[in-house]
């Protein structure tokens, strides 16, 4: 796991990118998803032998990582909780700002995602 955080308070430092690595870290940050995570692999795996490509299991890593880095963060997670209840506001303009909102928040995580994994593979060349 890595031991500097990015983003101020973080329940747990970032995860390798690893299914052990996930699945450790999703056990402390949101262990009520632990079923949910393993269904996914196991259809991640089954696609990848179907299809003789590792995609779906990247896909699988980087889904995950997604989620971890919400849970394990308070301000994404807090702003994410928000977003969803404001979906179905009577308002339309509160819920196309919850909208947006919730699309920024997974943009905001895929690209720390995608950021982190760029810092290991660096460090591994």
């Amino acid at each position: 796991m890595s031991s500097q955080a990015d983003h101020g308070h973080e329940l747990i430092p970032r995860p390798e990118l690893t299914p052990d690595a996930l699945r450790a870290a999703l056990a402390v940050v949101a262990p009520g998803r632990l079923d949910e995570m393993q269904a996914m692999k196991e259809d991640a795996l089954a696609k990848a032998v179907e299809w003789q490509s590792l995609s779906p299991v990247q896909s699988w890593v980087l889904i995950w990582a997604k989620e971890i880095e919400i849970a394990r963060r308070p301000d994404l997670s807090t702003r994410l909780a928000r977003a969803r209840r404001d979906l179905e506001h009577e308002d339309p303009d509160i819920a196309r700002e919850a909208l947006r909102e919730l699309s920024a928040v997974m943009d905001e995580a895929l690209k720390a995602v995608r950021e982190w994994l760029v810092r290991l593979s660096s460090r591994r060349a």
